[in-house]
């Protein structure tokens, strides 16, 4: 790009039309050209050019065998192959329905589980058992509008404008400390939208650093490698992490948001070893942590530091910090294997507050039981996998990065959830994906199933 620095000028003493004519000048420097809009449009669009050619790099090819040609194709159809990032034919186009599949279940599921869990603290508190239900079923139904609308869009597309997303989940979680932002329970996460309605924009920063995180790896290509690259892009998802701590106080979501950015540095770096060491010595130092705290701070009057007080002695706790682990522990054992029965949970009358947030899965097992907990971890299990064979069948690195992203997303979720309300950690306050009400987690977590999906159209099959 030129420089719009004015320049010196050369005299000159003669004219060469009129030789005895001195050409005059305004001062000693050119004027500067007028800045345009249109020309800083131009340049706009180069940029977005630029990051287009730059995540729709292919992948190698196939290799060959010693004759030089390809390996022979396999005779079922349908086998999957990782080429060029080449449009496919009406011949050759595929779709996940296996995913599609695994997320209506979820879907369908998580509403009755919903309905189950919150018919008697939505009849109390305003007087319609529908309550939750009725809006979490709106918002399902527009999820899978948005999703079937996000999965018809080529993937490279958010790719290109991946810092500006990025940007503008900063600005919309900046906008919480303005007073657009909204306090519920004590905790200031949420925009204020028309019709009584809220946004949480640190669910925006999850897909913003899914897709921002896997661009910059791909920019940087082999600089990603380097102890150089990996601090870049880990600055960059420290600073998203930070945002989600400091302006929206979400310490949950900020974990997942940096465990993410570390999983997609993780998966592309061809080394292990260091990986091993930084985990094995955050182990050592997060151990020594809590020991130290347990003993240091047990009188303190931060609510964060009493979870973990709590969680070190849960039957000193019952009744004040580990009253809600506790109860659901209860449940879950009262349940035993097959459950009460539908509907039959007596932990939801009022004994577990919000029950059907984020400990909506100790209701489950006490009225399916043990057996209701494991069709949900295999459901999890399959959509994983799904998320997994998409991530290894995607046309190019970018596609393939963004898959890795949206499962990292997806079982860090599930894994700690499942770990709270199991007494494994400490509450954290994080949702079961697909179950746990929450009007913009649905529409989010929709939005990256259609981004998902939308990779899923461009893997190329090979025929039969």
């Amino acid at each position: 790009m030129k420089s719009r620095i004015v320049r010196p000028v050369r005299q000159r003493k003669q004219n060469k039309k009129n030789p005895g004519e001195k050409r005059t000048y305004n001062g000693e420097t050119q004027p500067m050209r007028p800045i345009s809009f249109r020309s800083g449009y131009a340049g706009y669009k180069r940029s977005i050019e630029q990051r287009r050619q730059v995540i729709e790099t292919p992948r190698q090819a196939p290799k060959r065998n010693s004759v030089g040609q390809t390996k022979p194709k396999q005779s079922a159809a349908g086998r999957l192959l990782s080429g060029s990032a080449a449009k496919n034919t009406a011949a050759d186009k595929y779709f996940d329905y296996d995913l599609l599949l695994v997320i209506i279940f979820l879907m369908c599921f998580g509403l009755v589980m919903l309905y189950s869990t919150s018919s008697y603290e939505a009849g109390v508190d305003f007087g319609n058992d529908l309550y939750y239900f009725s809006r979490q079923a709106a918002i399902g139904a527009l999820g899978f509008v948005v999703m079937f609308i996000v999965s018809k869009i080529d993937y490279h597309l958010y790719g290109a404008f991946a810092v500006e997303i990025y940007i503008f989940a900063m600005i919309m979680m900046a906008l919480v400390r303005t007073p657009l932002g909204r306090t519920l329970n004590g905790a200031r996460r949420w925009i204020r939208l028309p019709g009584n309605l809220t946004l949480q924009p640190s669910e925006i920063t999850k897909i913003a650093v899914i897709l921002f995180i896997s661009y910059e790896l791909c920019r940087l290509g082999k600089k990603a490698y380097t102890m150089e690259g990996i601090i870049r892009v880990f600055v960059f998802g420290a600073v998203a992490s930070g945002g989600v701590m400091f302006l929206t106080d979400n310490l949950s979501t900020a974990i997942i948001v940096m465990a993410i950015t570390c999983i997609l540095i993780f998966v592309i770096h061809p080394k292990l070893k260091p990986f091993l060491i930084i985990l094995g010595a955050g182990a050592a130092v997060s151990a020594a942590g809590i020991a130290i705290l347990s003993v240091t701070v047990a009188n303190s009057r931060n609510f964060r530091l009493q979870r973990i007080i709590s969680w070190l002695n849960p039957e000193a706790t019952a009744d004040t910090g580990s009253y809600q682990v506790m109860q659901g522990l209860y449940a879950i054992g009262s349940g035993g294997f097959f459950g009460k029965g539908l509907g039959n949970s007596t932990q939801k009358l009022g004994v577990i507050p919000e029950a059907q947030n984020d400990m909506i899965l100790v209701v489950i097992c006490e009225e399916l039981g043990v057996f209701g907990a494991i069709i949900i971890l295999m459901l999890f299990g399959l959509l994983l996998y799904r998320l997994m064979f998409i991530a290894r069948n995607a046309p190019d690195l970018y596609g393939s990065l963004i898959a890795t992203g949206i499962f990292a997303h997806i079982a860090l979720q599930v894994i700690l959830n499942i770990a709270v309300v199991t007494g494994l950690l400490p509450t954290t306050g994080i949702t079961l994906p697909f179950i746990s009400y929450g009007g913009t987690a649905i529409l989010f977590l929709m939005a990256e199933m259609g981004v998902a999906l939308g990779i899923s159209r461009r893997i190329r099959l090979e025929g039969g």
